[in-house]
């Protein structure tokens, strides 16, 4: 797993847009398309902006990518809510996205055949090649729960690669989503979260015992591929201190403006380092054999003294 940390949500979203143009790239120019999940809700719409504006936009090309989604609210396709509406605007319409490469979710079917026919869908265009997207977006609600992975569903029991409908009685609402062993299949899996209101969501997942049915993004281990957590200060604020005080991590700092990284300098975990101000990037890794978690930062300040 691997913790990518930013001061600011600009810096943060910035960053993301590049790593999704990055991935794109890289699989274009090896299997010549680019299959992508993408999320829905509010946090994602100011990256797709991003993607759908210079210089983000010039560096894909775009005939090549194939846009599926993760989950979907189940609203008619013209509701505000409903994510591929959003996606729509934001993305495909400035980008003037071919309509055989958008795959959306039928909500005029019903919530369980909207299911069964989007998972019909994936396996058409993998036709008989493994089922295997090349990159997954995903958010985390302030009750961990992440695509439409809700605590407490039926769903969080599933062991094979499905697409599924959830009933939300609290919130009186169904949606349909893939399922957590689908979105581990994939070979990148990328969360964003910002805001000091998903601080705790976050902790929960990544520091506590696992437990899936209060915390469902726990769920979310790729088999073989490679997790990703992007994360404003604001976000991760509460999971620095169990971070430094797993020994032995390494801490390494590299002096400098982040264009110009030079003189290294090592310190194990728990030393205190003042905050000078200064751009650093700084890199936790755990010993070989446990989980390597890398964390990026662009301050050392970042996070509350405690």
């Amino acid at each position: 797993m691997k913790l990518h940390l930013f001061a600011n949500t600009q810096e943060l979203l910035a960053a993301y847009a590049s790593f999704f143009i990055e991935q794109a790239s890289t699989c274009i120019a090896a299997n010549g398309r680019f299959n992508v999940v993408l999320s829905g809700g509010s946090s994602p719409k100011q990256v797709y902006e991003l993607l759908a504006s210079e210089p983000f936009r010039g560096r894909v090309d775009w005939g090549k990518v194939y846009f599926f989604f993760g989950d979907e609210r189940y609203v008619p396709a013209d509701d505000p809510r409903n994510n591929a509406l959003m996606a729509g605007e934001t993305l495909f319409q400035p980008l003037q996205i071919a309509a055989n490469h958008i795959f959306r979710i039928d909500t005029a079917l019903s919530p369980e055949d909207a299911a069964s026919a989007y998972m019909d869908t994936i396996r058409q265009h993998f036709n008989g090649h493994r089922m295997r997207f090349d990159l997954v977006l995903l958010g985390l609600g302030d009750n961990a729960h992440t695509a439409s992975l809700f605590p407490f569903t039926k769903v969080l029991q599933d062991k094979k690669m499905d697409v599924r409908s959830v009933s939300l009685a609290e919130e009186k609402a169904v949606r349909i989503t893939l399922n957590a062993p689908l979105i581990n299949h994939a070979k990148q899996v990328a969360f964003l979260v910002f805001g000091r209101n998903k601080a705790l969501a976050v902790a929960q997942v990544l520091e506590r015992p696992p437990d899936i049915q209060q915390f469902p993004a726990q769920l979310i281990q790729p088999k073989t591929g490679a997790l990703h957590w992007f994360l404003d200060a604001a976000a991760a604020m509460s999971i620095e201190k169990a971070i430094l005080r797993t020994p032995p991590i390494r801490l390494i700092l590299f002096a400098g403006r982040k264009d110009g990284l030079q003189h290294p300098k090592q310190h194990h975990s728990g030393t205190d380092q003042k905050n000078t101000g200064e751009n650093l990037l700084v890199v936790f890794r755990q010993p070989e054999g446990q989980i390597n978690v890398e964390i990026l930062l662009l301050r050392i300040g970042i996070f509350p003294r405690h």
